[in-house]
């Protein structure tokens, strides 16, 4: 089923305005969705309906209640999302795959400050409010109204809490940065995609035994317009360590070819890794 899944992921990655949650969700036909052939829509159908009813929660309270700022339509959110829908992080969230993939999010109701901030994004797409990504180092967070004029930042990972300035001071912090207006701009969906991947490389990465989610988390990213050049590197690694050790003794030759240019020694040692893979068939 993967290989549907994949083409129609690569193909929504390339359009002007990709929709985030499909790309979010067509991952999960790399773990547990099945799906007849050309079904896909299908196989996904559970995970619109649950954003469907996370979006009506939130159009209910827009008619009770409609918001005169963006501070209001944060707590209106917040009261829907995180209130209501019990939707949020929680304790043990980074031990589990499950937290990074939407469909799991949307039926346990707990996931990662990305994946949570993908159905803030994405409920607020369908009811009309602007509700943007934000990639903070270390920590995802959501900006409410307009980017460039009254707007806020949640957390939606933390119950839907808006950020003060000092906050997300602290939070970049942490994760060793200083605030910069860069770091404040909205996040286009394919980079939301690509840091939603990463952390599904950085958990199977520590978990030798997940090597072959690594690899799909690889191919998906390397599906991207944009994405770093080492990943092509990183795919070829894991199908030698998944057992594919020709298909990737042939990549690290690919890229050994492209470090010729500018790091001959780099690509020396690619070389040498793609022959001793090939020394692993006999």
């Amino acid at each position: 089923m993967s290989e549907e899944s994949r083409e129609r992921f690569a193909a929504e990655a390339r359009e002007d305005h990709p929709d985030l949650a499909l790309l979010c969700l067509l991952m999960g036909f790399e773990v547990d969705l099945e799906a007849e052939s050309g079904h896909l829509d299908a196989a996904l159908a559970p995970a619109w309906g649950a954003l469907e009813r996370l979006a009506s929660v939130v159009r209910a309270a827009l008619r009770e209640s409609p918001p005169d700022d963006a501070a209001e339509t944060a707590a209106l959110l917040a009261g829907a999302l995180a209130g209501s829908a019990d939707l949020r992080g929680g304790p043990g969230v980074y031990k589990r795959l499950e937290s990074s993939l939407l469909h799991e999010v949307l039926r346990r109701g707990r996931g990662l400050p990305i994946t949570v901030s993908t159905v803030w994004i994405t409920v607020g797409r369908m009811v009309g409010l602007p509700v943007h990504g934000v990639a903070l180092p270390g920590h995802f967070v959501v900006g409410v109204g307009d980017p460039e004029g009254d707007h806020v930042l949640v957390d939606a990972f933390r119950g839907g809490q808006i950020l003060s300035l000092a906050d997300t001071r602290a939070l970049v912090a942490e994760a060793g940065y200083r605030l910069t207006p860069d770091l404040l701009r909205p996040a286009e969906p394919q980079d939301i995609v690509l840091r939603t991947l990463a952390n599904i490389r950085n958990w199977a990465a520590a978990r030798p035994e997940h090597a072959r989610t690594q690899l799909w988390a690889t191919q998906l990213s390397l599906l991207l317009p944009r994405h770093p050049a080492q990943l092509r590197l990183e795919r070829a690694e894991l199908l030698v360590k998944t057992g594919h050790f020709v298909e990737g003794a042939a990549q690290m030759e690919e890229y050994a070819t492209i470090l010729d240019a500018f790091d001959p020694d780099s690509a020396k040692r690619v070389r040498q890794e793609a022959k001793a893979a090939r020394f692993r068939l006999n």
